[in-house]
């Protein structure tokens, strides 16, 4: 059995949360970051299975406007369509919220996530420049987003 929990992602052992975190990005949140981010403002969403936590994501409310902060599958459950579930529960919940807008920052070299961001709905709204920090300087982040009002 797969499980959706929304703002659950504090109920998880931080050190599991965190190998998640460390396997998906190459920069990853620290975990004073990771945990300034759970309540308050911010809110999530986090899909376990029998094994444990699996993914999850972490948005940020202000105004009328969502931002996506954080998304992360374990690598060892890529591929299995977690991070579409998440991405649309997201959305779903944006709409049910009444939001006006849903943004995000993604590497430009990340293209999977690009293609992920477009399947559910996003669309490139610019570009930053030497945004994301690399092993080598910076690389540029690619402003998405959707807008749920016309």
């Amino acid at each position: 059995m797969q499980y959706l929990h929304k703002n659950a992602l504090g109920q998880f052992p931080i050190d599991k949360v965190m190998e998640i975190e460390n396997a998906c990005h190459s920069h990853p949140w620290s975990e004073k970051t990771l945990i300034s981010c759970i309540g308050g403002r911010y809110f999530n969403m986090c899909r376990d299975s029998e094994q444990g936590l699996v993914g999850y994501f972490i948005a940020e409310r202000a105004g009328p406007d969502y931002t996506l902060m954080n998304i992360c599958v374990h690598p060892n459950s890529q591929g299995q369509g977690i991070a579409t579930e998440l991405m649309q529960a997201l959305i779903t919940w944006c709409r049910d919220e009444q939001a006006e807008n849903l943004f995000l920052e993604v590497r430009a070299s990340n293209t999977p996530a690009i293609a992920l961001y477009e399947k559910v709905g996003l669309n490139v709204m610019g570009r930053r420049n030497n945004y994301y920090p690399t092993q080598t300087g910076k690389e540029d982040a690619i402003l998405m987003g959707l807008q749920f009002t016309e």
